[in-house]
């Protein structure tokens, strides 16, 4: 443990973002999946349903810091462009 009163905070804030950081990177996860399972099963509504609701967590990720924007551009480009191909 830190000896200094500034750094014991700085362990404790790191703990909480990285709690909180994991369970947006693992909800991103879970909706990518339900969202590539969709469009694998040509699911044309619930597919669109899934990009709508992964794009909208992805922006809020960005926002609040836990990806890179490129990172989310590129994964709502890819989503895009499988979902076009259903098209």
């Amino acid at each position: 443990m830190a000896n200094i009163k500034s750094s014991a905070k700085r362990a404790r804030q790191t703990k909480v973002r990285t709690a909180r950081n994991r369970s947006t990177t693992q909800a991103l996860k879970t909706i990518s999946k339900k969202a590539t399972a969709a469009v694998v099963a040509k699911d044309k509504t619930a597919a669109a349903e899934q990009a709508r609701v992964l794009s909208s967590k992805l922006d809020r990720a960005v926002k609040k810091g836990t990806i890179h924007r490129n990172t989310a551009n590129r994964r709502k480009s890819r989503l895009a462009k499988s979902l076009a191909s259903l098209a």
